[in-house]
């Protein structure tokens, strides 16, 4: 089959409906939500009418039943505008939806996903902990059986969707008790809001994504019914690991959507500011580093539609994942700090959207797995 790099008919109505969405109705409160750190519940909700919830689950569960390049063009274009809405976007299908969908029992698809893909509620994923961050091998968590029930203790931190007023509940993984090999055996348990023993506060003083949703999670013998785990016991760090690849894709999105964004605004810039007689943009070291930009853009984004396309026609994929996330999440960095450089002291200025992305870019270099976890996970791919 030769290679074809034309999307699709409904990829491209996707693409500019999305755009078109963001442009009209995110890009003109995101300046002011970023500026009060407030979660917008309108915008949210907006886009759950547009089908951005569950856009590759199975419309059995009320999802779009599209693939998964599809959810990351819509993720991109979203992240070309602002990264706090396209975080509560991949959160929301990666981490809240896809863990649901790909391991949960029949029950607890129909329970929760109908729901989540409708927007009526976000899902978490709790998986950092205070002292287990790119070591998640090291969390604390515990969740003891007593008769038919969980009981759940420990803390999460920094874990999107999660606050009580916008989520529905969150998957906790948690140590349930010892492998053969003496190590800790992990399982991904459910938990409902309003569950008593479970408490989530709002994080703020963020440096980037403030209009997104960021708690801490206590479970403080938190009891939940036995049928509340996902898949089987033991297989939390399994099923952690493949919510991981996934997320990768859209971490990948953000940055590559980030780099879009930070490039046009840059360019539009470079052609209006006049210096010297003449636009900025006509001097041959402006020009080059817009250049640089346009051409790193173009690789990212072949590289990160071969990852979601491996996954589509469900080959591995997780090598070309992680080398997706690493190389869109550093490039949205470089193309965000170039940007600031050509907008010069405006750059500075939050009155500049370019300010935004700046900070913005920083957490995809480590949400999702660092930049050197995604180089260790690479050179072990090959064969080091």
């Amino acid at each position: 089959m030769a290679l074809n790099y034309d999307l699709t008919e409904d990829q491209r109505i996707l693409r500019d409906s999305v755009r078109k969405f963001a442009e009209s109705e995110i890009k003109p409160v995101a300046r002011e939500l970023d500026e009060k750190e407030e979660f917008s519940l309108s915008t949210m909700s907006h886009m759950a009418e547009m089908g951005l919830f569950g856009v590759f689950v199975d419309p059995a569960y009320q999802g779009q039943g599209m693939d998964y390049i599809s959810y990351i063009i819509a993720t991109e274009e979203i992240a070309r505008i602002d990264g706090s809405h396209a975080a509560t976007v991949a959160a929301g299908n990666s981490l809240g939806i896809g863990p649901l969908y790909y391991f949960g029992s029949e029950e607890q698809k129909k329970k929760f996903l109908p729901k989540l893909c409708q927007g009526k509620g976000l899902w978490g994923f709790g998986l950092t902990e205070p002292n287990a961050g790119s070591d998640a091998g090291g969390s604390k968590t515990t969740a003891v059986l007593d008769g038919n029930e969980w009981v759940i203790n420990g803390s999460k931190i920094f874990i999107t969707n999660a606050a009580a007023d916008i989520s529905m509940g969150v998957t906790v993984q948690a140590i349930t008790g010892k492998r053969p090999d003496g190590r800790p055996e992990y399982s991904c348990i459910l938990v409902e809001h309003g569950t008593p023993g479970f408490e989530a506060k709002e994080m703020h003083g963020k440096l980037m994504w403030r209009s997104s949703n960021t708690a801490e999670l206590y479970f403080e013998d938190c009891r939940v019914p036995r049928e509340n785990i996902l898949g089987k016991q033991g297989d939390g760090f399994h099923q952690m690991l493949a919510t991981l690849d996934g997320g990768r894709l859209s971490i990948g999105a953000m940055g590559l959507g980030c780099a879009q964004g930070a490039y046009e605004l840059a360019l539009a810039y470079a052609q209006e500011r006049e210096q010297f007689g003449q636009p900025i943009c006509k001097f041959q070291a402006v020009a080059f580093k817009l250049a640089d930009m346009a051409m790193e853009i173009e690789a990212a984004r072949n590289m990160l539609y071969k990852a979601c396309w491996l996954k589509d026609e469900k080959r591995p994929f997780g090598k070309v994942a992680a080398m997706g996330k690493l190389y869109c999440s550093e490039l949205a960095s470089r193309t965000a700090n170039q940007a600031v450089q050509i907008h010069g002291g405006y750059g500075l200025m939050k009155e500049y959207d370019v300010e935004r992305f700046f900070r913005d870019a920083k957490l995809l270099e480590i949400g999702e797995g660092t930049s050197e976890v995604q180089r260790i996970v690479i050179s072990r791919q090959i064969g080091c």
